[in-house]
């Protein structure tokens, strides 16, 4: 969707664009209607009826009951793996979540429930280890600096946050300071759209918006240190 950031207004250059689509890769999407019943009582009745065979499901925000159903869904789907991003902890209850796991694990498909998105990496899995090395999950960034090495000349995103927010933090890190780059990694990633909820999750104890831009920052830190050594 391009109008889902739009942070920089007039001044953007579509710095997401550098990076190859992977859209032929995507079988089929379907949105939920947002005006579902507090209680579902029959979660399977709420997806299509013709679903597509596809190796990975994506369950985004679901209503928690209908993440229930997943296990079903996805055997009948032919799917080898499931991922469950927890965005907004209302949405991913640990309970629910760990039930869903034990089912899917049991008849052999992949399960992973990273909290928030941007915290899945390489688990071992195949198919989730796949779709992480497309790029997408834990943010991956190489990083050049000037001959001093106190400014910031160039920036390679190896793998994106889910939502893109990692581009955007590259494209803000050409040009700055090093020494200001925690400064320059926070304005960033509040200035775009995180799709991570900013109340306090019981799980980690923290906002997921807080944990996602203390992943980005460390993904920053860890780019500058090998670039530097």
């Amino acid at each position: 969707m391009t109008t889902f950031c739009v942070s920089c207004g007039e001044l953007c250059d579509k710095c997401r664009i550098r990076r190859p689509s992977l859209a032929e890769n995507i079988v089929g999407i379907h949105e939920f209607d947002s005006n579902l019943p507090e209680f579902i009582e029959d979660p399977e009745s709420y997806y299509p009826q013709n679903l597509p065979t596809c190796d990975l499901i994506l369950a985004i925000d679901l209503h928690p009951d209908l993440v229930s159903a997943l296990p079903k869904i996805a055997q009948k789907m032919n799917s080898s793996a499931v991922i469950v991003p927890v965005e907004q902890h209302k949405l991913g209850p640990p309970g629910l979540l760990d039930k869903v796991k034990e089912e899917l694990e049991s008849i052999g498909i992949e399960y992973e429930s990273p909290r928030p998105f941007c915290s899945l990496s390489v688990c071992g899995k195949p198919v989730i280890d796949e779709f992480v090395r497309m790029g997408f999950g834990r943010p991956s960034l190489r990083i050049k600096l000037n001959e001093t090495g106190d400014i910031v000349t160039a920036v390679d995103v190896m793998t994106d946050a889910p939502c893109g927010s990692t581009c955007y933090v590259a494209r803000k890190l050409r040009g700055s300071s090093v020494s200001d780059y925690k400064a320059t990694v926070s304005s960033a990633h509040h200035a775009y759209p995180c799709t991570a909820g900013m109340e306090i999750d019981p799980v980690i104890g923290d906002t997921l918006l807080h944990w996602a831009g203390y992943i980005i920052r460390d993904s920053v830190e860890k780019a500058l240190k090998k670039t530097k050594s």
